[in-house]
């Protein structure tokens, strides 16, 4: 009888292991399963870092571009009014020195004055200055601004600018002034 006692008592200790084995294998079955969700909550949380780590550098980068933009418009068109405000000195310079060189003219264009001219315009081509071509071509309302219109001497100059009054002007290939001309109907 001891023996069945011993066998059963052997019986009951393999049982109670064999569910203590189970109990600790559903125990680190949970905390494994609990450790993967907190793994992928982490893996989440890195990819939106990351997004709005590279959302934010990408923002970054165009507010530098867009600065640097701004600044170089603001540079290019800084000397706009400057310039303005200078066109009729250049229009009453050119007039001088094409009323100098008209032959029944009695007044002359000194060569100082002429280095003087030059060097204006010199300066002014330098800081993006251009002036427009415009007689002979083709009226364009775009660029040029008609004050009169008169018979065109031949076929080929209709629609075309016969002369020009008053030179237009381009700053960094932008028009700051238009020409005023007089075109061929």
């Amino acid at each position: 009888m001891i023996n069945k006692i011993k066998t059963m008592t052997e019986k009951a200790k393999k049982k109670a292991t064999k569910k203590s084995k189970e109990k600790k294998e559903a125990a680190e079955n949970t905390e494994l399963d609990s450790l993967k969700t907190e793994i992928e909550s982490l893996n989440t949380q890195i990819e939106e870092a990351k997004d709005k780590h590279l959302r934010l550098f990408a923002e970054f980068e165009n507010y530098k571009k867009r600065t640097v933009k701004e600044k170089m418009e603001m540079l290019s068109t800084a000397a706009r009014k400057t310039i303005e405000s200078l066109l009729p000195v250049l229009d009453d310079f050119d007039r001088a020195k094409s009323s100098a060189e008209d032959d029944d003219s009695v007044e002359q264009f000194s060569e100082g004055v002429t280095l003087v001219y030059h060097k204006l315009y010199s300066i002014l081509d330098n800081a993006g200055l251009s002036p427009m071509e415009s007689t002979g071509e083709i009226f364009d309302p775009e660029l040029h601004e008609a004050i009169t219109e008169i018979p065109a001497p031949s076929e080929d100059q209709k629609g075309s600018v016969i002369d020009t009054v008053t030179k237009g002007y381009y700053l960094n290939d932008k028009i700051i002034r238009h020409a005023k001309v007089v075109v061929g109907k």
